[in-house]
């Protein structure tokens, strides 16, 4: 099989026209670019869909055996009883006056 060619982006796929899910984790070229004094790439549509990764997106960067590894870090969602364990006397704030009743409050 032949190499595909860059397009004007850098990047490249042997299975052009398909996108990543349709060719299960099939080669994509992409180019390395300069940008600033660091090397950047760029996602590719197709595979930043597969990945759930979009704008904003923190990932982890590790190499392994030489390869570039890029992981989206997920959000660590903590449950109430996480939340309320880290409240201490030290960071318990006072109670916060907050005027009147405005509606048909209750206090």
């Amino acid at each position: 099989m032949r190499d595909a060619r860059p397009d004007r982006h850098g990047f490249s796929s042997r299975f052009p026209g398909k996108s990543a899910s349709d060719i299960q984790g099939g080669p994509m070229h992409i180019r390395v670019q300069k940008w600033g004094n660091s090397l950047a790439v760029r996602i590719p549509k197709p595979l930043a869909e597969d990945a759930k990764v979009e704008e904003g997106t923190v990932l982890n960067l590790a190499v392994s055996k030489g390869k570039v590894i890029a992981t989206p870090v997920k959000k660590h969602k903590q449950s109430l009883q996480q939340m309320l364990a880290k409240v201490s006397r030290k960071n318990l704030h006072a109670e916060v006056e907050s005027g009147a009743p405005v509606g048909r409050e209750v206090w």
